[in-house]
């Protein structure tokens, strides 16, 4: 070969070479070399579970009996999720724009919670999608879907919320202010010892539906698996449930009469409003709570939020109706301080206008924004880590939230 010949192989060989080289500089530029998914893009916080998650009666800031006008902080679109913004993606979830899932600061939130959800799917009547893998046409079951979503996303911490519907929560309600409706105050109906309250709540039950949690969580766990992430990759937050209603002395309406239901739509007997704090609603949390740790996952962390919104529940001494406190809209100053942060229990009879029978009982606008707050700092910078969240202070924070506190 001649030394011409020879030089030109050299020249060609580092030519290409050089093209190679090139080209992959280009690659990792464009941002072409690696798509976004486990541990790689913007980060993103998923929720998952049931109304007390999606955003159920995140339109009403605060509770009025003189108009919605004074209280609608989010419009007839508040609700809306799908991907055109012209409806909801599954009818009825009610995933609404103030969930708390939306924390901002540079990072992303995809919601895929569902009012009347319980740990597993049910596609009767409606379809409400459960924490498992169920998959029946355009119909995924939250788990799959979050499965999916987190293949292509990098997802640093699920918040999760379930189980409040597998103790049958909107009917043991519908129990306690039926009773209450239906007998005088000289002859007490207590729900708390009804038959159809009380299964519920024995030991088979809570045994029961505290596995039926755990499965649920490891269900998300096997969904961000097959994702492709370890376990080292995320963290799941699993949140117990708000006291929505206080003891029987912190009412400001009395027993008698109708005042306690028709005018704060809290008609329930004190005996009954203390049993649900004292016996109901601990039962329900210690199963969230014993599912979480029974599961032995080093990712989970759990963030309760059982006395959050103590001075702000409904019918609560120390707030009011918006009229009550003598304020006509949810935008004045103060509005937050004065407000209940629970929305109005409204029965079929009584539902009128704007609003919802199935947004009874569920943290308001100003609650969700209270615990978008406490998953802010759940999330913690991309540490995730878990605590227990209450209201540190009046006034709301620079984001426009009440203050809360995470320890």
């Amino acid at each position: 070969m001649s030394q011409i010949s020879a030089a030109r192989g050299v020249t060609r060989r580092f030519g290409v070479l050089a093209a190679i080289a090139v080209l992959a500089a280009l690659a990792v530029h464009s941002g072409t070399a690696r798509a976004d998914g486990p541990g790689s893009g913007s980060p993103w916080v998923a929720t998952v579970g049931d109304s007390y998650i999606s955003g159920e009666a995140g339109r009403w800031a605060g509770n009025s009996n003189a108009g919605s006008g004074g209280i609608d902080a989010l419009g007839s679109t508040a609700y809306y999720d799908n991907a055109s913004g012209s409806g909801e993606a599954i009818s009825g979830c009610h995933r609404s724009k103030s969930a708390e899932v939306f924390i901002g600061g540079g990072v992303n939130g995809v919601n895929f919670a569902c009012s009347g959800a319980t740990t597993a799917t049910s596609d009767g009547s409606s379809f409400k999608p459960g924490l498992d893998f169920y998959s029946n046409g355009s119909k995924q079951g939250q788990a799959l879907a979050l499965q999916s979503f987190a293949a292509t996303h990098n997802v640093k911490m699920i918040s999760l919320s379930i189980g409040g519907n597998n103790f049958n929560f909107a009917s043991v309600v519908q129990t306690c202010v039926t009773d209450w409706l239906l007998s005088p105050s000289w002859w007490k109906d207590y729900c708390n010892d009804d038959s159809s309250v009380t299964a519920n709540f024995t030991a088979a039950n809570v045994a029961a539906q505290t596995a039926a949690i755990k499965g649920a969580i490891l269900n998300v766990r096997q969904a961000m698996t097959n994702a492709g992430y370890t376990d080292a990759g995320y963290k799941i937050v699993v949140q117990d449930y708000e006291s929505p209603l206080p003891s029987g002395s912190g009412f400001r309406y009395g027993e008698s009469g109708y005042t306690r239901q028709n005018t704060g739509g809290c008609g329930f007997w004190n005996n009954d409003a203390n049993w649900a704090n004292s016996t109901a609603l601990p039962t329900i949390n210690n199963a969230v709570r014993n599912a979480a740790a029974q599961t032995a996952l080093s990712n989970v962390k759990v963030l309760e939020l059982q006395s959050a919104f103590n001075g702000h529940r409904l019918c609560e001494n120390t707030v009011g109706l918006l009229e009550e406190k003598g304020l006509t809209s949810w935008t004045q100053a103060g509005a937050v301080d004065k407000s209940e942060w629970v929305n109005q229990i409204r029965t079929v009879s009584t539902v009128f206008g704007p609003y919802y029978v199935q947004e009874s009982f569920h943290p308001n606008y100003w609650g969700q924004l209270a615990l978008r707050s406490c998953v802010r700092q759940a999330y913690n910078g991309g540490t995730p880590r878990g605590g227990t969240c209450t209201i540190a202070g009046s006034g709301l924070s620079s984001r426009g939230e009440p203050n809360m506190a995470l320890n």
